[in-house]
């Protein structure tokens, strides 16, 4: 296992780059911890595949440097960084038995037979592949193929990290969980340090102690899922990330206050002058709530309410505010009065974003 730590990374496909807009990868200057999991998030296309090609030594990166603990290993191939790596789709031997295929690494490494025995038979046991140990990978189904790849990446112990690019991509939607808890039950006991890319959040969150999202290239934030939930540092972390998404709007901000189209909102600290040129608010709907005009004291924001969906644990209230979609998450029991015409927002959830990127504000 190893403390993997990039360098002022970047990377462009041209040979010749001129600007930022020519990078897949930005600039990226990172710790990431020894024994911890990473999920690498976000959409197609922003630059997770790059990065963890260049952590596996697949790609060697056009700026920076990449250190495993206090050892340079830019410039060093795979098969010198001691690494296992899981891919989009199923990399197995069709003529090998199950056996033989979760075998191979711990072969290939020279390893006595006891041990792979031993290991060979607890990844299978996890991976519920014990009954088909014997049979040839052949003619198993995708599902199993991909079960069987995830197993030899997990099979050998003396490893400094394992890399998972979107795994379940092929994996029938009823296992995806079961495997999620399982390659998670597998890191609390070996504590391998995994980075794991998907656009899912709910794998990433569901299975990483540090969420990295990217996008455009940049790595935007990195954080637990509550700070990432709670108080995303860039709108677009709010968007991608909670189902509705974080409700933003255009503000002017003036101290504790900002003005929605004239309207005032309350916020928990205080920003001076805020330099950029466009500052919005964003709010969470599970931080919003949604009541009658003569209930909310005559305050909020007025709204139209569209329509509500029950979505079982709690129901969505879609609503418009001149124009504009908000959302609020209500809780399972509370009712809605059908004079709701007001959104009121817990002023501690209240975020103040400059250009994207959230400011920091001081007490009120």
């Amino acid at each position: 296992m190893a403390e993997i730590h990039l360098k002022q990374l970047a990377h462009s496909y041209l040979p010749h780059p001129t600007g930022s807009q020519d990078y897949a990868l930005k600039r990226v200057e990172h710790v990431w911890e020894d024994g911890k999991a990473y999920a690498l998030l976000g959409p197609s296309g922003c630059g997770k595949t790059t990065l963890l090609n260049i952590i596996s030594g697949l790609l060697h990166p056009s700026e920076g440097q990449v250190y495993f603990d206090d050892r340079d290993v830019t410039s060093l191939p795979t098969e010198q960084r001691d690494i296992a790596q899981v891919f989009q789709f199923p990399v197995v031997y069709d003529t090998m038995s199950v056996y033989d295929n979760l075998a191979f690494p711990l072969r290939n490494h020279g390893h006595d037979e006891a041990v792979v025995r031993e290991r060979v038979l607890r990844i299978a046991e996890m991976l519920d592949l014990s009954a088909v140990l014997k049979k040839k990978a052949r003619g198993l189904t995708a599902d199993a193929k991909q079960t069987i790849s995830l197993g030899r990446g997990l099979v050998r112990e003396n490893v400094a990290a394992i890399l998972f690019d979107e795994p379940l991509t092929v994996i029938d939607p009823h296992l995806k969980h079961t495997l999620r808890m399982q390659l998670k039950r597998l890191h609390q006991q070996f504590y391998h340090t995994m980075i794991y890319v998907t656009h899912d959040q709910t794998e990433a969150l569901s299975f990483a102690d540090q969420v990295v999202v990217m996008y455009d290239g940049d790595v935007v934030q990195m954080g637990s899922p509550q700070e990432l939930f709670e108080r995303p540092a860039h709108t677009f972390v709010g968007y991608f990330i909670g189902s509705p998404g974080m409700n933003v709007l255009d503000a002017r901000v003036e101290g504790n206050r900002a003005y929605v189209d004239g309207l005032s909102v309350p916020l928990a600290y205080s920003y001076d002058a805020i330099a950029g040129t466009k500052v919005e608010i964003g709010v969470r709907p599970e931080f919003a709530r949604l009541m009658s005009r003569e209930d909310a004291g005559g305050s909020g924001l007025p709204v139209t309410v569209k329509r509500i969906e029950d979505v079982g644990r709690f129901k969505i209230a879609r609503a418009e505010f001149l124009g504009r979609e908000l959302n609020v998450v209500i809780p399972e029991g509370i009712p809605v009065s059908d004079r709701a015409d007001r959104i009121l927002f817990d002023a501690q959830h209240v975020n103040v974003y400059a250009d994207g990127w959230i400011v920091k504000g001081r007490a009120a």
